[in-house]
């Protein structure tokens, strides 16, 4: 079947089109809404700008097919492949995608919002610029992608294999992504209000001027990495390693730092007024000029720490080892 058939039945009302023969067809500017389409061979098919909302393309066979700036809001596409398809510009939102592979394929500028990604196969696929807001990527195999200036704002992304993934000023607010591993990843001046890291790996990162507000990374590694400036004001880090890591001017007003590993972190002009650092490993730590108005250090494990010029002013150090600290007065207790 070529497309001027496909599109001649739609008119006299048919829908189902399941299982047809349409490779290589030309359905461009196409306006069939609704149609099902499953596993059809739609293999190099041209669809650009065609008008596809709500179809029903399961298993369909869409590799190398050409569908820039094509309607594809809310269609099913689950188990479908779309390998070296050009889906630049396309808008996908709502679309069902889960277990689909997109390897290879083009997605620049392509409108992803709240699409269903689940499990889906993505290598280095280009998905610069794309609106990436709320989609479900848990599991997805995203390894070498381009998501350089994305946004993914409340994605989630747990289980997602990023590895060596490019994100640049990508947009990471209120994402999802428990445990996973961003090992020595660049994220320096990003935004990742309310985002979850708990159980990350970010050992070696660097997250320096990172606006981390609120975020949650309890248990999350964060040995040797670069907080430098960074804002963690009411972040939860309780569990956290952060052995070695640079926090100097971060701010972790009122941050959850309970039973945190800090030992050796540097923590020099730190901002950690309200901070709860009970139980928190400080061994080492250099908290030069920090202040620590109205922190809990109770229980905290302060032995070799130095706390030159810092503000203590209402720290609660009840049960907290102070042996061979520096006092704020120079003084080794």
């Amino acid at each position: 079947m070529d497309g001027n058939q496909l599109l001649s039945l739609y008119v006299k009302g048919e829908r189902d089109f399941r299982s047809t023969d349409l490779a290589s067809a030309n359905l461009i500017g196409a306006e069939i809404p609704h149609a099902n389409l499953s596993g059809c061979n739609l293999n190099g098919a041209s669809l650009a700008r065609a008008y596809l909302e709500r179809c029903f393309l399961q298993e369909a066979n869409l590799n190398g097919a050409f569908l820039y700036g094509a309607n594809l809001s809310f269609v099913k596409l689950k188990g479908s492949r779309l390998l070296g398809a050009d889906l630049t510009k396309s808008d996908l939102r709502g679309a069902q995608m889960a277990k689909v592979d997109l390897k290879g394929a083009k997605l620049s500028g392509a409108i992803l919002s709240w699409v269903s990604l689940f499990q889906a196969n993505l290598p280095g696929v280009n998905l610069c610029g794309a609106n990436l807001n709320g989609i479900n990527l848990r599991g997805a195999n995203l390894a070498g992608a381009n998501l350089n200036w994305a946004n993914l704002s409340g994605a989630r992304l747990s289980g997602a294999n990023l590895k060596g993934a490019s994100l640049n000023e990508v947009k990471l607010n209120k994402a999802f992504l428990n445990g996973l591993n961003f090992e020595g990843v660049d994220f320096s001046g990003l935004e990742l209000q309310e985002v979850k890291l708990s159980g990350a790996e970010l050992s070696g990162a660097n997250l320096s001027g990172t606006v981390l507000m609120g975020a949650r990374m309890r248990n999350t590694k964060l040995e040797q990495a670069n907080l430098k400036g960074a804002d963690l004001h009411e972040t939860d880090l309780k569990g956290g390693s952060l052995i070695e890591a640079n926090l100097m001017k971060s701010n972790l007003t009122e941050a959850d730092l309970r039973n945190a590993d800090l030992s050796h972190t540097n923590l020099n002009l730190a901002n950690l007024m309200g901070a709860d650092l009970s139980g928190a490993n400080l061994q080492g730590a250099y908290l030069w000029g920090s202040n620590l108005d109205g922190a809990c250090l109770k229980g905290a494990d302060l032995r070799g720490a130095s706390l030159r010029n810092a503000i203590i002013s209402g720290v609660d150090l009840q049960d907290a080892i102070l042996i061979g600290a520096t006092m704020p007065d120079g003084t080794i207790y």
